[in-house]
């Protein structure tokens, strides 16, 4: 094993061990171990990373098994890595973004019981995660798929003595499920034609299983595949309609909302597709259905923000919302611009809600909007950095957000795929829709009169799905009452999180800013995803838009005259104006269009469709299963029925038992005629 391998094994291995020292010696190794040696893994892991990147820019890429773990016929099994630019470069975003929840999260859980639990959960989850992204095989890329599905799972139910928490983490679970069995069926189905697990082995075979079909339906094979595999991508990056356990995720402490649902689990789907793109290529079918699915979830989602009042929440529907745009740009064959968003959104997103989560220390536990204001003063760099992150949310020209949100809607512009004018539409409207919300939460939280220290009361249908966070100094106690106090008392004022928080928002704040415009050139018209995203000449969009770019200055000055800044500017003027000057406005409107309102508050009513006809469905089968299966048939017949029969033969027996000679006489003579007719009947 050269040095360089052994370098590629210490990324993921080293959050590995601070992940088992803090679970299993926890209380030996206390909370400052705990955390020391969990940071200390993901820091190793995030200057190896570095190391790597700069080995990948100088030409030297890797793909080769590490162990083999089984061989079944020609299929092998096996554990291996696969270096190249679009692995570095998501091992660089999910250590460093890893890193700085790390060190968040000393601030955010520092009086929490479960200090070394939750420290071992977020450094396993960033192994599973690394092992997922530097896959070279669908085994292991299943392995890492449903590792990190575990781990939020238990993240998620963190709080396990809170009933909401509980029921957050069984949907994520079993929606992710769902999912999974999309996936598992595309990995079989390659298993299968292919006869190899291994990415670049497939690959090659691609041409071929385009030309065939699945048997006994006639199914193109490439397109069964390929939907297989975005199914799965579905459940994991959240897209319409199985989006709906990514809100209530939100019942999980703050961290791991930026690392989960920010910057690694949930854009793994986005990973994974363009990985195959060499795949999707061969059908226009998948990539149609995959822009369609990304393009509803963009807009529809959005819609969903304006209507929350949880500050969680509120950033929960801008992360559907973004991989919405991330899926649609997947679904033109713009690949590295999707890979591009990816990588900015999850500074930025990360940014938010970690500010998100220092506005919850400042103000006491207390999540809901409604009962904030006028921050600014109080807390200065949650303020600005929460300023920088809205703005690159939004698409402002220069910073991050824009270079990619805005080369994702010229893409779509320019594509022939069938959708391509619906999700033309949805991104487009979505720009103004997130600057609404963005700013409508902005402007709620930061300005505006000081709404805090009052209590409030709020309709109980206006609460609903309202969750509470904890943090710091939150007594575990609280965890068992979801309505103890949380809030400002009267008279008391909010404060600036400590300098673990803060500082993690700067460092967050710093590439939301210029990561966009330093990297634009090199990751979509210079080559760097070159020999890794394979796109077909027919689908050639960004080599379009690379005879228009003309660098990234240029194409900032230029994005102060188009219409997607007009819209966001539009958004961002009108949350002013609706909840800055005149408040009355967005309350008369909510009256007039209340079955608007309605069902977005409901959410389209998807939790409810699922209640019914899912669960409600699996309860009907389950009681059907129970009465009719197992207490008719299995305790009825089978046990019970088998007792009852081996009761009567006895019952009849007990009858020729009763100890007169000529009752044996007669049983012997009437067995002798019954063996006799039987004997000469036969003959």
């Amino acid at each position: 094993m050269t040095e360089m391998q052994k370098l590629y094994l210490l990324v993921p291995l080293a959050p590995l061990f601070g992940a088992i020292v803090a679970g299993l010696f926890g209380k030996v190794v206390g909370r400052v171990g705990a955390h020391s040696v969990t940071i200390l893994g993901v820091a190793v892991s995030f200057l190896a990373s570095i190391v790597i990147f700069q080995d990948v820019q100088a030409g030297n890429v890797f793909n080769g098994t590490l162990y083999t773990w089984a061989t079944s016929g020609s299929l092998t099994l096996e554990v291996g890595f696969l270096i190249d630019s679009l692995t570095v470069m998501m091992m660089l975003v999910v250590t460093f973004v890893s890193l700085m929840v790390h060190i968040y999260t000393i601030g955010y859980m520092s009086e929490d019981p479960g200090y070394q639990r939750f420290f071992s959960y977020i450094s396993l989850f960033t192994f599973s995660m690394l092992m997922l992204v530097m896959s070279n095989n669908f085994l292991q890329l299943f392995f890492g798929w449903e590792a990190v599905g575990l781990v939020s799972y238990l993240l998620i139910g963190f709080w396990y003595t809170r009933p909401t928490a509980i029921f957050a983490n069984m949907k994520a679970f079993l929606v992710n499920r769902v999912g999974d069995f999309g996936f598992l069926l595309g990995i079989g189905l390659i298993a299968a034609f292919a006869g190899t697990l291994n990415y670049a082995e497939v690959f090659a075979k691609a041409g071929e299983m385009a030309g065939m079909t699945v048997p006994s339906t006639g199914w193109p094979l490439i397109t069964a595949i390929c939907i297989g595999l975005f199914i799965g991508a579905m459940g994991k990056s959240a897209q319409v309609p199985l989006h709906v356990w990514l809100p209530d995720s939100m019942e999980g402490p703050t961290p791991i909302s930026a690392l989960i649902h920010a910057a690694t689990m949930v854009t793994a789907g986005i990973f994974m597709v363009a990985r195959m793109s060499p795949l999707f290529e061969l059908s226009e079918t998948a990539l149609s259905f995959v822009l369609v699915i990304g393009a509803t979830t963009a807009l529809f989602m959005g819609f969903l923000g304006i209507v929350q009042n949880d500050i969680k929440r509120v950033v929960a529907y801008s992360t559907l919302s973004q991989l919405g745009y991330m899926t649609v740009a997947l679904g033109v064959s713009a690949y590295s611009a999707a890979v591009f968003h990816l990588m900015t959104h999850a500074f930025f997103k990360a940014l938010l809600f970690l500010g998100a989560g220092s506005v919850i220390i400042g103000m006491h536990h207390d999540q809901d909007m409604r009962n904030m204001g006028g921050l600014w003063k109080y807390m200065p760099i949650t303020w600005f950095t929460s300023l920088l992150g809205s703005l690159a949310l939004i698409g402002f020209p220069f910073l991050s957000g824009f270079y990619s949100k805005d080369m994702i809607i010229e893409a779509v512009k320019l594509s022939h795929i069938p959708g391509a004018s619906y999700a033309y539409f949805c991104v487009i409207v979505g720009v103004f829709v997130t600057a609404f919300y963005s700013f409508r939460m902005y402007f709620l939280v930061f300005h505006g009169e000081e709404r805090f220290g009052k209590h409030v009361e709020h309709d109980a249908h206006h609460d609903e799905g309202h969750a509470h966070d904890g943090h710091a100094d939150q007594d575990h106690d609280d965890h068992h009452d979801d309505h103890a106090h949380h809030g400002l008392a009267p008279g008391q004022k909010p404060h600036e999180s400590p300098w673990v928080v803060t500082l993690p928002l700067v460092l967050l704040a710093v590439p939301s800013v210029v990561v966009g415009f330093l990297t634009i050139e090199p990751m979509l018209f210079g080559g760097f995803f070159d020999k890794v995203i394979h796109i077909s000449e027919s689908h050639g969009v960004l080599k379009e838009l690379a005879e228009e770019f003309h660098g990234a200055v240029a194409m900032g000055v230029h994005g102060l005259m188009t219409l997607p800044f007009a819209l966001a500017m539009s958004g961002v003027v009108l949350a002013w104006f609706f909840y800055m000057i005149a408040p009355s406005i967005p309350a008369a409107i909510m009256r007039t269009f209340k079955p608007i309102h309605t069902l977005l508050e409901n959410k389209y009513y998807f939790d409810r469709f699922n209640e019914i006809v899912f669960a409600g469905g699996a309860r009907l089968l389950g009681r059907g299963l129970w009465k009719f299966g197992d207490q008719a048939v299995i305790d009825g017949m089978v046990v019970n029925g088998s007792a009852k029969f081996v009761g009567f033969i006895a019952q009849l027996s007990r009858l020729f038992q009763s100890g007169h000679i000529y009752q044996y006489a007669f049983s012997m003579i009437f067995g002798v005629v019954i063996l006799l007719t039987f004997w000469f009947n036969r003959g």
